[in-house]
C-alpha cells in the first residue's frame, strides 16, 4: 500500500510541475568579451540588457543572458564553452576576437578557436549568431584584412547568421564610444542591440 501511495504522489508531483517547467522561457546567451560584458557601464546599460528590452517590447518571450567577460580572447571562449552548452540555450550570440586582434595574435589562431566554438555549438544543435569586429587603422591593411576574413569565412563554413561588424550602426554617431575609443557607451549599447535584433529574431519563435 505504501508503494502504491508513493507512486501516486510521485505522479501528482510530476504533473503539478509541468506548468512551472512550461513557464521557464528559452534563453539567448550573449557570449563575448568586454563589449558584451558592458565594460565601464552599469549592467542595465550593456547591449544584452538593451536587447532584452527590445525583445520584450516586441513580444518575444526569451531570457537574454549576458556571459560577456572583459579581456576574454577566443582561447577563453573555447575554455568556457562547456558551461554555455550545458545551459541549453536556444541561441548563442558569439562576439569574440577583438582582444585577439588588439594583441596582434595570428589570425589563424583566432580562426581555429572560433571554428571550435561554432563546431561545438552546431553539434549541440544550438543556433548561432556570429558578430564580427574590426580593428583600428594603425594595425595595417594586411593584418586587418586577414582578421576580418576570419569571421566571414567561418560564417560561410558553418552556415550561421552573421553580422560582419557589430559596430556598423554606431560609427560616426556622437556619444556612442567611451573615451577609451573601444567600448560602447549606454547609447552605443542601445544601437548595438538594434543592430543585433533583426538578425536574431528570425532565429526565435514569437
Amino acid at each position: 500500500m505504501d508503494v502504491q501511495r508513493r507512486f501516486f504522489v510521485s505522479v501528482f508531483v510530476f504533473f503539478a510541475a509541468i506548468p512551472m517547467l512550461a513557464a521557464v522561457p528559452p534563453t539567448v546567451i550573449c557570449y563575448g568579451d568586454s563589449i558584451t560584458a558592458g565594460y565601464g557601464l552599469q549592467p542595465s546599460q550593456s547591449w544584452p540588457s538593451a536587447l532584452q528590452r527590445d525583445l520584450d517590447q516586441r513580444g518575444y518571450k526569451y531570457k537574454v543572458e549576458n556571459r560577456g567577460t572583459s579581456g576574454a580572447t577566443t582561447k577563453d571562449a573555447v575554455a568556457n564553452l562547456s558551461s554555455v552548452v550545458q545551459a541549453h540555450p536556444s541561441v548563442v550570440v558569439v562576439e569574440f576576437g577583438g582582444n585577439d586582434g588588439l594583441r596582434g595574435l595570428p589570425p589563424d589562431q583566432t580562426r581555429k578557436n572560433l571554428d571550435t566554438v561554432l563546431t561545438t555549438l552546431g553539434a549541440a544543435r544550438i543556433k548561432v549568431l556570429l558578430a564580427g569586429i574590426t580593428l583600428p587603422p594603425n594595425y595595417g591593411p594586411d593584418y586587418i584584412q586577414s582578421f576580418n576574413k576570419v569571421f566571414a569565412d567561418l560564417a560561410a563554413k558553418h552556415h550561421v547568421t552573421f553580422i560582419p561588424m557589430i559596430y556598423k550602426d554606431l560609427i560616426n554617431v556622437p556619444g556612442t564610444i567611451q573615451q577609451d575609443g573601444i567600448h560602447p557607451t549606454a547609447k552605443g549599447s542601445e544601437i548595438i542591440a538594434r543592430t543585433v535584433l533583426p538578425k536574431l529574431t528570425p532565429l526565435l519563435r514569437k
